[in-house]
C-alpha cells in the first residue's frame, strides 16, 4: 500500500501541473474539478471469493480491495456519438481476511508457491492475542472500457455507462499477521511469496455514474490459485465491487 500511495501523489503532482496549464479551459461543477481529457480513478470496495469451499470463511468485511487507474478517451463514431472506447494502466491491491484465525501458510506438502489454511495459533503460539491477520495480493493492470455517455454535447458532465475488462499481472503477494504475547510482547510478521496464486487473471467490469463518482464491479474469469496449489485444491475466483471517485 505504501508504494501505491507513492505511486498516487506522483500522479496527481504531475496532473496539477497539467491543471495549472489549463487554467482557460471549462472547468466542470464538481469541486472545480479541471476539464482535462482524461481520467485518474481511485475504487474503494470489498474483496470476495466465489466458488469456494466452505472449509475457507472469509470476512466480508475485512476482505477489501483498492485500484487506482488511469484512463484516457478515444471518441468512436465521431464526437457526438457518446460512445468512447478508454483504455488505460492502473495497479490493484486486494485483501482477504480469514475467518477462525486463519491465514495462508506455504504447502509442507507441496513445497514452493503453494499455500494451505492454518491457525495461526498452530504455527505462532496459543497463548497470543491476534491484534490484526490478513493476506493481499497486488497487481499491475491494464483495464479497458466501451463507455456510453448520456449526454451527448458534453461529456464531462454526463452520467455514463460502461462495459470493458482488465488483464492483471500478480507482482507481490504477503500475509501480515501482528500479535502480542508475554514471550515476545509486540510482534509483526510480513510474509512474502507467491502463495501458489495465478500470475495473470481476466475480469469483466461494468461501471456506471458521472464524471466525478461511479459505482463498480469486477468478475473475474479465472481462477485465484494455480490448479492444485491453493488451500483445498480451491478453484475459488474473485469477485470485486464498490465506490469510486474520479479526479480527473
Amino acid at each position: 500500500m505504501k508504494k501505491l500511495f507513492t505511486l498516487s501523489l506522483a500522479i496527481l503532482a504531475f496532473h496539477f501541473v497539467q491543471a495549472q496549464e489549463s487554467e482557460t479551459k471549462p472547468r466542470t461543477p464538481i469541486g472545480g474539478r479541471p476539464n482535462i481529457p482524461s481520467d485518474l480513478n481511485f475504487e474503494f470496495g470489498f474483496n470476495q471469493l466465489t466458488n469456494r469451499p466452505s472449509e475457507i470463511g472469509v470476512d466480508f468485511i475485512g476482505s477489501r480491495t483498492f485500484n487506482m487507474s488511469y484512463q484516457v478517451p478515444v471518441y468512436l463514431f465521431g464526437k457526438s456519438s457518446g460512445f468512447t472506447l478508454n483504455p488505460g494502466l492502473g495497479v490493484g491491491s486486494d485483501k482477504i481476511a480469514f475467518k477462525n484465525n486463519e491465514n495462508l501458510f506455504t504447502n509442507a506438502t507441496l513445497g514452493a508457491n503453494s499455500s494451505e489454511l492454518k491457525d495461526i495459533t498452530d504455527v505462532y503460539g496459543e497463548n497470543i492475542l491476534i491484534k490484526s491477520n490478513n493476506f493481499a495480493a497486488n497487481y499491475l493492470e491494464i483495464p479497458i472500457d466501451l463507455r456510453y455517455h448520456l449526454n451527448k454535447n458534453n461529456y464531462s458532465k454526463s452520467f455514463r455507462f460502461s462495459v470493458g475488462g482488465k488483464v492483471g499481472f500478480l507482482y507481490e503477494a504477503h500475509t501480515k499477521v501482528k500479535y502480542e504475547s508475554a514471550a515476545y510482547d509486540k510482534r509483526k510478521i510480513k510474509d512474502s511469496q507467491g502463495y501458489g496464486l495465478e500470475k495473470i487473471r481476466y475480469a469483466i467490469s461494468v461501471k456506471a455514474g458521472s464524471p466525478g463518482f461511479y459505482v463498480w464491479g469486477n468478475f473475474y474469469l479465472n481462477d485465484m490459485w494455480e490448479k492444485g496449489r491453493g488451500p483445498y485444491a480451491t478453484q475459488a475466483s474473485q469477485l470485486n465491487f464498490g465506490l469510486a471517485v474520479t479526479v480527473f
